[in-house]
């Protein structure tokens, strides 16, 4: 038996090794079939195999996989053939198309060019059938932003002779595909109508064609689910459940319905509160900053905001990689969420370089003095965030991005300013419209970066049938490179009124500093002017008549500003107070003083909308036992003060009618301001004004004018512009019921 199993042993062995050494070959060289395009010392280049080498059917193996790593072909094989008594490997490849056209059939919407920067597969590309699905996916996504959720794309693709790949989108676009109606189901903490107002998702209305309203967008409609999601955690319901929402389309495919199904689950309350780790206050100090206190709902936001404050107050130390982390945990039985903040406060750092990029123009100097850093310094995110705000309000810039990076070790940080730069030259220009004057217009060229240096350059002039004002001016806000504004200003001006004319040239120099921090300033201003009043109707009132001839003015005005808005071209917070005192007779024939105050106020109010309000009360007083004079007075209507009334046609008036100017004046307005169209920037504004100016005799707040109206606004690339209408609701006899204004220049 033993003999038996040896002998077949022995069998099987002789049997089996000439089978494994004939499954290695001696190669005595290597071919390449099928290539066009691909050099074959490419291929061969990219194998470990070579000529005289002994290979196994597995090292084969490896070069058809290496070949395929190449990325150019579609099939690779090997065989060996024997050929005059030796083995030759050849490798047998067929090459994949490229692709030698893309094309769309069916577009009509959207334009070639705008589905040719969305699709992967370009020419000369190699052509990959997934590549083809992703653009197909790609050119939906661009329809479905517009709209057009209902779109259709099928990829056709041919090889020609050449094996080139001719590609064709042939596009079904279907129709324009707006939200209908937007329902929710399972919501009882919230109103429908309160969970549409966190979405930027609307349902459609008559006016979507112009607004977009209605637009169907899937990656906005996912980030409405966040919203709403947050609404929830902000109300303490922590297992909240928002599902992915039904959408069905209706009327021949025109319309859709969305149906956003939510779980709410329960209320949640703050149990225990504590904070933890490396304190630089006491824990009651830094959990103040919290604004949430044992008892009350949780709320994810609040969480969010005190941990930035907390994060600010280590930043403002220079602790710019502080960690605070939350760690809750919620109790499902009695409904308490423990919250304590762990704490890692990482090294103090200090800025090692201040990097400003973007400013092929502007010079770095007029960054960099709006920066609240110097290198050096211990870092301040306070300051950080301030240099920002402030190079914003420069308006040379269409972007300003502001981030820190690691400096040369933990220690220290570098603070990168990029800045995309804007066009600084505007031409404004202004106009009113009335059925008793038709158009009356002005312009003016400003240049708010002269040179480079901030400096502003204004060339105003207003060209009409009754009017003519040419000026020059110039100011440089860092005069020497100090914290000094210096400035000048030289102006003609020639106006025909109604029962006479007034021609004048003059100048000013003025002089600004900050008073006690870089929010208020002090500007004074020295003026020089010579006028002259001629042409007088015979019919014209006295006190017209009295000021023929010329007469010269030479004042010092003060002005005290203070600035807390966030952005000075359309500002959502803060305010902005003006306080000036004019006294006039330092040589000059005319002597008066002359009171302004102005004061602004900005708020921010829910859906991105903005509440203003603003006033003026002015008082002149002459100076001398004269008359104040009639250039001088307060003439209060049109777009800068009471809408929906001529312009210096508010105000007291001689028994002829004619307007005498006033001595005194209040006004006051109150805006809500709204977006009307997002992506453009444009938006709507809704308005009450009041006010009136008085004359000597009359009784100061004795009276008032009312007016309200509408207008839209827009911050164009030639600066902010202002259409608004006016409607009078009290007008006299002789003045109309409503107006219409438009402006290009500083919103109110």
């Amino acid at each position: 038996m033993i003999k038996r199993v040896v002998l077949l042993l022995l069998f099987l062995l002789i049997w089996v090794v000439p089978s494994w050494a004939a499954d290695e070959y001696q190669i005595a060289d290597i071919e390449v079939a099928g290539n066009r395009r691909v050099k074959a010392d490419s291929i061969l280049g990219a194998i470990s195999l070579h000529k005289g080498q002994i290979v196994t059917p597995a090292q084969i193996d490896e070069a058809i996989k290496a070949v395929y790593r190449i990325g150019r072909f579609s099939d690779v094989t090997a065989q060996v053939e024997t050929r005059g008594g030796v083995q030759i490997l050849v490798l047998q490849v067929t090459e994949r198309p490229l692709v030698r056209s893309v094309r769309f059939d069916g577009n009509k919407q959207l334009g070639t060019e705008r589905l040719q920067g969305v699709v992967t597969l370009k020419v000369p590309d190699i052509y990959d059938p997934y590549e083809v699905q992703k653009s197909v996916a790609a050119i939906k996504a661009e329809y479905v932003k517009d709209g057009y959720y209902a779109a259709e794309i099928t990829p056709a693709s041919e090889i020609n002779a050449d094996n080139e790949a001719l590609v064709t989108f042939r596009i079904d676009e279907g129709n324009l595909v707006r939200v209908k109606d937007l329902r929710f189901e399972g919501n009882t903490v919230f109103s429908e109508r309160e969970l549409r107002r966190v979405m930027d998702t609307q349902e459609k209305w008559m006016f979507s064609w112009l607004t977009g309203r209605g637009n169907y967008d899937e990656a906005l409609l996912e980030q409405d689910l966040e919203r709403i999601a947050d609404q929830y955690f902000n109300q303490g319901y922590i297992r909240v459940k928002v599902r992915k929402p039904v959408i069905s389309l209706v009327d021949d495919r025109r319309n859709m319905l969305i149906l956003i199904q939510i779980d709410e689950g329960e209320q949640y309350r703050i149990g225990k509160l504590d904070a933890i780790g490396e304190l630089i206050a006491g824990k009651d100090e830094l959990l103040a900053l919290l604004e949430l206190r044992s008892g009350d709902v949780f709320s994810r936001e609040l969480l969010r905001k005190g941990i930035g404050k907390i994060s600010d107050l280590y930043a403002d130390k220079g602790y710019a990689y502080v960690n605070v982390a939350p760690l809750t945990r919620a109790d499902d039985a009695t409904k308490l969420i423990d919250l304590a903040l762990e704490i890692e406060q990482g090294p103090q750092v200090s800025v090692e370089r201040i990097n400003i990029s973007g400013n092929n123009k502007t010079r770095d100097k007029v960054i960099r003095r709006e920066i609240k850093l110097v290198e050096g310094d211990l870092f301040n995110a306070s300051a950080l965030k301030r240099s920002k705000t402030r190079i914003n309000n420069l308006g040379f810039f269409e972007t300003v991005d502001v981030t820190t990076s690691e400096g040369t070790d933990r220690n220290h940080i570098n603070v990168d300013v990029n800045v995309k730069e804007r066009s600084t030259g505007t031409f404004s220009v202004g106009a009113g419209y009335s059925s008793v004057d038709g158009f009356v217009g002005q312009g003016s060229v400003t240049q708010e970066n002269f040179l480079g240096r901030g400096w502003k350059l204004n060339l105003a002039g207003s060209l009409g049938g009754e009017s003519t004002t040419y000026q020059i001016g110039l100011t440089d806000p860092y005069f020497l490179d100090r914290n000094l504004v210096l400035g000048f200003e030289l102006y003609k001006t020639e106006r025909e009124w109604k029962d006479f004319s007034r021609r004048a040239t003059g100048g000013a120099i003025k002089l600004g500093m900050p008073v006690y921090d870089e929010f208020s300033r002090a500007l004074f201003v020295y003026r020089y002017e010579k006028k002259e009043i001629y042409d007088i109707d015979d019919y014209a009132s006295w006190n017209i008549k009295e000021e023929e001839g010329s007469s010269t003015i030479s004042s010092v005005t003060g002005t005290f500003t203070r600035d807390t808005s966030d952005y000075r071209l359309d500002p959502t917070k803060g305010g902005l107070l003006e306080a000036s005192w004019e006294l006039a007779g330092l040589g000059g024939t005319e002597k008066f003083s002359k009171y302004i105050l102005d004061y602004r106020h900005f708020w921010p109010a829910a859906f991105g909308t903005v509440l203003s309000a603003h006033g003026q009360v002015g008082y002149l007083q002459a100076l001398g036992g004269e008359e104040a004079p009639l250039d001088e007075r307060f003439y209060l209507g049109g777009i800068n003060t009471l809408r929906g009334f001529e312009p210096r046609e508010v105000g007291p008036r001689d028994e002829d009618g004619f307007y005498t100017g006033a001595t005194k004046e209040a006004f006051f307005n109150f805006e809500w301001v709204f977006p009307l169209v997002k992506d453009l920037g444009v938006k709507g504004v809704t308005f009450f004004d009041v006010g009136n100016a008085w004359g000597n005799g009359e009784s100061f707040l004795s009276s008032w004018r009312y007016s309200v109206g509408a207008g839209i606004r827009w911050l164009s690339p030639l600066g902010p512009l202002r259409v608004e209408w006016g409607y009078n609701l009290d007008p006299e006899p002789w003045e109309d019921r409503s107006r219409v204004d438009f402006m290009i220049g500083r919103f109110f």
